[in-house]
């Protein structure tokens, strides 16, 4: 297949539908992005010697030119000097560099028509090219995307994890168990004396300050103790 027969099947591709179809699309858009950047470097090439025709065209016509208008002067300079046989040999040759003038325009002209449909075609290919680029790294990451997520539910579903949760809820209710005892012992045992003549002591001095609270303020019932 010619260069160009694989770019326009290129540009006139659907990539959509070549992945749609794929059974592996990543493998697909590699294989899309190396021919389509094989086909643009030849392409390029392509180009490249159009330009260099053209300017190979252009230095010839001027070359062209430049004789004519030397063959034109030699035939004014014999019409001068009254040799009219001389000035029709100029003219005829002036005539003759005219015909390849007008050919090598002409090859100039088809060259430039070239040149600027090859350019379309670059940029039609750059666009196709960028496009699977971006397709390639949206693949890229929503595959990156799938085997993170992948490996975080097999490590949620792994046995192992579970099994030390497991371990570690046991552990927690046998903590509450052993606190369970610590409490237990406190139930049931009489207080301890010094806590109890403690409390008793308190209960006096509390009972003191409230005698003396209410006889300053003159309380009745305070004065009927009394």
């Amino acid at each position: 297949m010619g260069v160009f027969s694989r770019l326009s099947d290129i540009i006139n591709s659907n990539i959509n539908a070549m992945l749609d179809k794929a059974e592996n699309p990543e493998k697909v858009v590699r294989l899309i992005i190396q021919e389509m950047e094989d086909t643009l470097v030849e392409v390029r090439s392509a180009a490249a010697r159009a330009i260099a025709d053209r300017k190979e065209l252009e230095r010839r016509m001027a070359h062209a030119t430049r004789e004519a208008d030397e063959w034109q002067r030699r035939a004014e300079l014999a019409v001068d000097k009254g040799r009219d046989d001389l000035a029709r040999a100029a003219l005829s040759e002036k005539r003759q560099i005219a015909g390849t003038l007008d050919g090598l325009r002409e090859q100039h002209k088809e060259v430039g028509i070239g040149l600027e449909k090859l350019n379309d075609d670059i940029a039609a290919l750059q666009a196709k090219l960028a496009d699977a680029k971006q397709r390639q790294k949206t693949l890229q990451t929503r595959h990156d995307t799938a085997a993170h997520r992948l490996r975080a539910r097999s490590r949620i579903h792994d046995g192992r994890i579970s099994d030390a949760l497991g371990r570690f809820e046991h552990y927690e209710r046998k903590l509450e168990h052993m606190e369970g005892k610590v409490e237990a012992y406190d139930l049931g045992h009489p207080r301890d004396l010094d806590r109890e003549f403690a409390d008793l002591e308190t209960d006096d001095h509390v009972e003191e300050e409230l005698a003396a609270l209410k006889a300053r303020m003159g309380s009745p019932r305070a004065d009927a103790n009394g």
